[in-house]
């Protein structure tokens, strides 16, 4: 009772009500697609954990938007999801060590935790002559998978480079970069987009220590609570074509949207994600509704199979 007392007093200090923090576990348990009757526990998760899973976040070869993108989200914020939820002892982008001393911390981690730690994996993985085009500490990418993955409980791809190749796959791949199961031939947990949004992340961390158990994959390894349904269902531009004319399906609030934007390529209609409903920067906004086509970076193949982006398919 106490942790959780002083969790509500930080986010009384930082301006944010009770009721403005439960209205985000709503939003999460209905992200998770559980009934409402688990928004206490969710909130629980939050307020007075009762476990703290080790964490070890690799990077390889990406753009640090994925991690960016969990940094800046609102809800819950960093320090709360690295001091309480998780315990995130190995993260290049916000880890005080550096250097030899940060691989000190990685091999003693996974050492410590050998079975038990989440791996988070960030970023394609390079192949071409054993690997050479991608280094940290001397060791090249995939020696550094081969060496941490197999160990952990569970390796979630953060992002869709490390999920299915993504930009670093785009042709001509000199460097031969693919994604961390088709390098390592290991299942992961695949929670795509470029970046991903960080609710999902989240919500995933929060069904392992809620139900004990990560959630139900689609055959990509993409939680169904977050991937389960396509862009166009859940959109409400949403309209479909009729003699090359516009239908519209949703009546006043569809004709204050605008049209379905599938003419300007918009790729809504073969892309799974969960945009339309969790949004993005604490749920402002996302890029359909900004008035940009989906680009389907969520999806297999995305960069080369998506573009040219403004091009009906």
């Amino acid at each position: 009772m106490g942790k959780e007392n002083e969790f509500y007093t930080r986010l009384e200090n930082k301006g944010v009500t009770r009721r403005d923090f439960m209205k985000f576990c709503t939003l999460l348990t209905a992200t998770m697609g559980l009934s409402s009757s688990f928004i206490p526990k969710v909130a629980e998760v939050f307020a007075a954990p009762k476990q703290r899973p080790s964490v070890v976040w690799l990077h390889f070869g990406e753009c640090t938007g994925c991690s960016e993108a969990m940094i800046r989200t609102m809800y819950p914020w960093t320090d709360e999801l690295v001091l309480d939820i998780l315990s995130v002892d190995y993260h290049e982008i916000i880890m005080a060590a550096a250097g030899q001393q940060a691989e000190e911390v990685l091999q003693s981690t996974i050492k410590k935790n050998a079975g038990e730690f989440i791996c988070v994996v960030e970023g394609a993985i390079a192949t071409a002559n054993n690997g050479i085009y991608g280094k940290v500490g001397n060791r090249t990418f995939l020696e550094i998978a081969k060496d941490v993955c197999p160990k952990a409980k569970a390796v979630i791809c953060q992002g869709t480079c490390s999920c299915f190749g993504g930009v670093q796959a785009a042709k001509p791949n000199p460097g031969g970069y693919k994604s961390v199961s088709e390098v390592l031939g290991i299942k992961t947990l695949n929670i795509p987009g470029c970046p991903p949004n960080p609710l999902n992340l989240i919500g995933t961390i929060v069904n392992y220590i809620l139900l004990g158990k990560l959630p139900e994959l689609d055959n990509l390894g993409r939680p169904l609570f977050a991937y389960g349904k396509t862009i166009h269902d859940q959109c409400p531009r949403r309209s479909h074509f009729e003699n090359d004319e516009f239908v519209l399906e949703f009546g006043s609030q569809e004709a204050i949207m605008g049209f379905c934007l599938y003419k300007l390529g918009c790729r809504g209609p073969e892309t799974y994600n969960n945009c339309p409903t969790a949004k993005f920067n604490g749920g402002t906004s996302w890029p359909i509704q900004a008035g940009h086509p989906c680009i389907g970076c969520s999806q297999p193949g995305f960069w080369d199979e998506m573009s040219p982006f403004y091009k009906e398919m």
